[in-house]
């Protein structure tokens, strides 16, 4: 139904109403559209990991993305690195890209210390805990994070994955099962938007350690909440973090293991981390975004 409605029916929508430029903000665009187009490119990773993927779902992307990026009359890239990837994988000349980051909503803050308490009883959280927030796939490297978990010092701790359902977590559920870790880690499903802040808030700290993300908004918004962070050191990731985050690469277990342990023991570590996030967090807004959007548009629009 996507497909037929951005390809078929909105440029008959597009012409009808006498559209000027249209965004596509998630990859593709209509390619019979006759004004000019603009495409965001949030990442690549059906093309870096193509195995991590379905098939149908990885063709679709890569043959539409490659399409729309070159029909395009600018895209817009949401880090240095995805921008990078736009030039190496697609081909796409750096002249006609721009680097436009994700912001924060102001709803993600820290937030008073009595309403986390009457969350966390709400929920039957555990006093301490690792957050882990994204939809339950391979990119987002979990089977090493629960492998990670079930060899640190603290066996109190607790583990909780934030996240819909994605695809090829079967694995995910069976490694946790494999070591016993049903009691001690927690799948809680998708969570909204308006909730999210309430958990970032109550969680010991932050785990992220994907193998690959066109930005990596989770980290952003965690640190916006005071959140301790823990990343990968790969991709677009350390543009993510700022200096406000342990970084490890993400398929060393043991790198992982160590630094879940450094960050659970050592208080002035995570408050050191909390004030660098908060300061680093701060600078993203979605009014910049939307200035620096609506830039993009008129730029497509004078064709340069």
């Amino acid at each position: 139904m996507r497909v037929v409605w951005e390809q078929l029916a909105l440029p008959v929508v597009l012409r009808t109403i006498g559209a000027e430029l249209v965004h596509g903000p998630v990859f593709v665009g209509p390619l019979l559209s006759s004004c000019p187009m603009v495409i965001t490119i949030h990442d690549l990773s059906f093309i870096r990991f193509p195995a991590l993927f379905r098939p149908a779902n990885r063709l679709y992307l890569s043959v539409m993305t490659r399409l729309s990026a070159r029909r395009a009359r600018r895209l817009i890239a949401v880090s240095a690195w995805t921008a990078a990837e736009t030039t190496g994988l697609l081909g796409i000349p750096s002249e006609r890209i721009s680097v436009i980051y994700h912001g924060v909503d102001p709803a993600f803050r820290p937030l008073p210390s009595d309403e986390v308490a009457e969350f966390r009883h709400r929920m039957g959280l555990p006093p301490r805990f690792i957050l882990c927030v994204g939809t339950l796939e391979p990119r987002k490297n979990l089977v090493r994070l629960v492998e990670a978990f079930a060899r640190i010092r603290d066996r109190q701790v607790g583990l909780i994955l934030v996240g819909g359902k994605g695809w090829f977590y079967e694995e995910l559920f069976a490694r946790i099962e494999a070591l016993d870790l049903q009691e001690r880690v927690v799948c809680a499903g998708y969570v909204d938007n308006e909730a999210l802040p309430l958990w970032y808030n109550a969680a010991t700290l932050l785990a992220y350690p994907s193998l690959y993300e066109g930005f990596g908004l989770p980290v952003l918004e965690a640190q916006a909440c005071g959140t301790p962070v823990l990343t990968s050191n790969a991709s677009s990731l350390p543009e993510a973090a700022g200096d406000a985050a342990v970084m490890v690469p993400p398929d060393d277990v043991e790198a992982l293991t160590a630094a879940l342990d450094m960050l659970l023991s050592d208080e002035a570590l995570r408050e050191e981390l909390r004030e660098r996030g908060l300061r680093h967090a701060a600078q993203f807004s979605w009014q910049r975004t939307a200035l620096e959007t609506a830039r993009v548009y008129h730029m497509a629009l004078r064709g340069c």
